[in-house]
């Protein structure tokens, strides 16, 4: 299935291609501040649809999430990074995506905090 997203703004908006079955809270410093709920897509399955100027990018600890958000709104729609077989991936924050009913999506706890 096709999902739409956006920042609060729509400067950023974008496209994310799968079967949403679940999303992750993390509760990392990030994470836990943003209240983002993540599913974990290939980067392929991910289309951005304005400009990528619009993207601001934070990146810390070990530098290897960007963690993008709209330079004017402040939301933080998706990230990327690389998973742990070197695949690029794409974490959407669902927040973010059109029509989604939250309480419908199961959600699991990660201990990012610890890494």
């Amino acid at each position: 299935m096709k999902y739409h997203g956006s920042c609060h703004c729509g400067k950023i908006a974008f496209e994310a291609e799968g079967e949403l079955k679940g999303a992750m809270a993390c509760n990392c410093s990030i994470c836990s501040r943003k209240a983002s709920l993540l599913w974990f897509i290939p980067q392929a399955q991910f289309k951005l649809l304005t400009p990528p100027e619009n993207v601001a990018t934070y990146t810390f600890n070990k530098h290897r999430i960007q963690h993008h958000f709209c330079k004017s709104c402040g939301i933080h729609p998706y990230a990327e990074a690389v998973d742990p077989k070197g695949n690029p991936m794409a974490a959407i924050n669902i927040r973010c995506l059109e029509g989604i009913d939250l309480a419908a999506v199961p959600v699991k706890e990660f201990d990012g905090r610890s890494l």
